[in-house]
């Protein structure tokens, strides 16, 4: 993956077990999908452990149903010293239609972690 790639990182069906109180799809599942894909890339990025630094400037934009198809994409947005900022967006196909939806989309800061979970560069191992 390069600089301003976006990359399909998972997809998936919405189920009932997904959904809050309420029977709409819980935003913090959605969150975790996205963090995933934030982890994979990175992980892969800095050939190592990572964490999560911050989750910012998340947007719900279209309501996600159970049997929803629910895509995640990736794309690097910029490479710090010890950290990488992932663009990550969700979109949405109904069942039965065609057309993709922009349902969320966040910014996502990882950070390489060396063995002690201590921030270690992560330009060492850029590019891969």
């Amino acid at each position: 993956m390069s600089d301003k790639e976006r990359v399909l990182v998972s997809r998936t069906i919405a189920v009932p077990a997904d959904t809050n109180p309420w029977g709409d799809i819980f935003g913090g599942w959605i969150l975790s999908l996205m963090d995933i894909a934030a982890g994979s890339i990175a992980a892969r990025l800095a050939k190592g452990s990572i964490a999560t630094k911050a989750i910012k400037e998340i947007t719900f934009d279209a309501p996600i149903f159970v049997g929803d198809e629910v895509s995640v994409y990736a794309e690097i947005d910029k490479i710090g010293n010890t950290s990488v900022t992932l663009d990550i967006s969700v979109t949405i196909r109904r069942k039965g239609q065609h057309e993709e939806i922009e349902a969320v989309k966040g910014s996502f800061v990882m950070v390489a972690l060396d063995e002690n979970r201590r921030p270690r560069p992560i330009r060492q191992n850029w590019p891969s």
